[in-house]
């Protein structure tokens, strides 16, 4: 502001006042030498006013201006000072949707559906147990997975920059609104981080599922491995990471922080195998919106191989087989499952299924139908884990 001030208000020292005071009164009979002669151009109408008026004045007018001046500067200053702060909070707004983009949210929300849900089950199968001191440590591994899940959905996109910006042309990489430096800080942190939480809180048969999760995220983006390149081994990745290590995963901390060892109860091992095949599921149909950059990229899909409509068949077949299981269940182990719940919730979601797949074709297998049907089998996969306590 102090050099505003001083750019913008003209010095009032000596030679200016020099310039604007009358002359002395003893000099009065003389031509006043501080007028200067007008200039040839200047109108006569001027020329007889300053000789009329030799003494007039002028320091009046240079304060008003001066005032003017000043309360020009407050002005703009005041206006910098409120639109400051917009461009500050639009970059920090517009830096957390990046961010989220980055996350991929469907797939963050299904791990934090999944470890709340297997966490429930292990505090309903052991009541007595429960303590609440254990809120802040469920809390930690909550954390530690999303970590895992940004770093390995965050590599991925680090490696398929080109792909996206034709596939998926609004995550933040592809579409330039996050440099690659900063995704990489972004998947070094939350590798770092996961880690650390998981080595600090869940000891080490915990830490090395972790760290294979983190493993087969790796080799499948990464470079020379890649392994999202051969369908069969991109399936049985995300089949095993997204199905086995989660539920696995989680409800071994679990019954390990009440103090209890591992045994396998039967819900537990119904929605291990369900999940599992669930998503394969997803790496088979996730591939269905992705078909012309994976073409473009010579990336092997068995969509890309075998074509949109067999492969939409093919995954919905698997959920239908998936959900005709959980219903017979419940008659088979009746005494584990709550047949009233089970088999009226996957008969709704089968039902369901059949009318999104009769949607899509009957949509031509656009575009939007397919990223429509491919977001509908994420809905399903979120529901499953939303009844699975009551199960």
């Amino acid at each position: 502001m102090a050099s505003l001030a001083s750019s913008t208000v003209p010095s009032q020292g000596p030679s200016i006042a020099a310039g604007f005071l009358p002359a002395p009164a003893s000099r009065s009979r003389r031509t006043p030498r501080l007028l200067s002669p007008s200039p040839p151009s200047a109108s006569p109408l001027f020329s007889s006013a300053s000789a009329r008026f030799p003494h007039s004045p002028r320091a009046p007018c240079s304060a008003a201006r001066q005032r003017q001046r000043r309360r020009d500067t407050v002005r703009a200053c005041s206006q910098a000072g409120a639109a400051g702060p917009a461009p500050v909070l639009k970059t920090l707004t517009d830096l957390k949707d990046s961010c989220w983009r980055f996350l991929r949210p469907h797939t963050i929300r299904g791990t934090a559906l999944g470890s709340t849900a297997l966490v429930a089950r292990a505090l309903i199968e052991n009541p007595q147990l429960i303590d609440w001191r254990l809120v802040f440590k469920a809390f930690y591994g909550l954390v530690g997975l999303i970590c895992g899940n940004g770093y390995i959905v965050g590599i991925n996109q680090i490696y398929d920059i080109g792909i996206d910006k034709v596939n998926k042309p609004y995550l933040p990489i592809a579409a330039g609104d996050l440099s690659v430096q900063s995704a990489w800080f972004l998947v070094v942190a939350f590798a770092v981080v996961g880690f650390t939480i998981v080595v600090s809180n869940f000891g080490p048969f915990i830490t090395s599922l972790y760290c294979l999760g983190l493993f087969l995220g790796t080799i499948y983006s990464v470079p020379p491995f890649r392994l999202k390149k051969y369908p069969v081994a991109a399936f049985l990745i995300i089949a095993t990471v997204r199905g086995f290590l989660l539920n696995f995963g989680v409800y071994y901390a679990t019954r390990a922080a009440l103090g209890l060892t591992f045994q396998w109860s039967s819900p537990v091992a119904f929605i291990t195998c369900f999940v599992t095949i669930f998503a394969l599921v997803i790496a088979i149909t996730k591939d269905l919106p992705d078909v012309e950059g994976d073409r473009k990229f010579q990336i092997s899909t068995l969509a890309t191989k075998l074509g949109v409509r067999k492969i939409a068949f093919l995954g919905s077949g698997l959920l239908l087989a998936n959900y005709v299981a959980a219903i017979v269940v419940p008659f088979l182990i009746p005494q584990a499952f709550r047949g009233t719940v089970m088999v009226p919730f996957h008969a709704a979601l089968a039902v369901a299924l059949i009318l999104q797949t009769w949607i899509l074709e009957q949509a031509k297998y656009s575009k939007d139908a397919i990223s429509q049907y491919y977001r509908f089998i994420w809905n399903l996969f979120y529901a499953e884990y939303i009844f699975f306590p009551l199960i």
